[in-house]
C-alpha cells in the first residue's frame, strides 16, 4: 500500500474492493484473484461471503500474510502460492485483479484461465485508455465501463467473451505497456 492511500483506507482500498459484488453475473460462485498482494480485492470479497476465492500470489512474504490475514479473521479461502501461468485451469467465474500488470500482459498471463464464460472485473486507473489501445491489438472481448466508487481516476473494467487474436510479445517489445 502506498503511503497517500493511508489517509482514507477505507475508501481507497475496502470500498475499491467490495465495489466488485455488485458488477459479478449473477450465480458466480469462484472467484480467481490474481496477485493478491495485500489481499485487494479477493480477501475483502471473501470476508464479504462473495463465494469460493482463490487468492493467486507467488510472493512468499504476501502469502503468508493472506494465510494469517484468512486465519484471523476466519475467512475460507484457497490460496495458491505460485504463479498464475503455472496454475491448471481453476474454471474461475470471475477473476480480478488490482495493480497487477498492465492489461494486455495480464490476460496473456491468465489464458489459461480463461473460457467462454470467464468475466474479468479489473480495477484500473488513469492509464486504462493506453492499456485498451495495446490490449485490442491481441484480444477480442466485449468491454463495459464503470466508474470506480472509490477514486475519481479509476475505472472498473468488466471483461466478457475473451479471446486471443494473436500472440502478446514478451515484455520489452510492447511500446512500453
Amino acid at each position: 500500500m502506498a503511503r497517500s492511500t493511508l489517509r482514507d483506507p477505507w475508501r481507497r482500498h475496502i470500498l475499491d474492493s467490495a465495489q466488485l459484488l455488485a458488477l459479478a453475473p449473477a450465480g458466480t460462485r469462484r472467484w480467481l484473484d490474481l496477485g493478491s498482494g495485500a489481499g485487494f480485492p479477493g480477501m475483502v470479497l471473501a470476508i464479504l461471503g462473495a463465494g469460493e476465492v482463490h487468492l493467486v500470489e507467488s510472493d512468499d512474504r504476501k502469502a503468508t500474510f493472506l494465510a494469517e490475514a484468512a486465519r484471523i479473521t476466519e475467512t475460507k479461502i484457497t490460496l495458491h502460492r505460485a504463479r498464475i501461468e503455472a496454475l491448471d485451469s481453476l474454471h474461475a467465474d470471475v477473476i480480478t485483479a488490482r495493480a497487477f500488470a498492465p492489461l494486455p500482459r495480464l490476460l496473456d498471463l491468465a489464458a489459461a484461465q480463461i473460457d467462454k464464460n470467464t468475466v474479468f472485473l479489473l480495477l484500473k486507473g488513469q492509464d486504462v485508455d493506453e492499456e485498451l489501445t495495446e490490449t485490442t491489438k491481441y484480444w477480442k472481448m466485449q468491454l463495459e465501463r464503470t466508474a470506480s466508487l472509490s477514486h475519481s481516476n479509476g475505472v472498473v473494467l468488466r471483461l466478457s467473451e475473451v479471446i486471443r487474436e494473436r500472440q502478446f510479445p514478451p515484455a520489452g517489445e510492447t511500446g512500453g505497456v
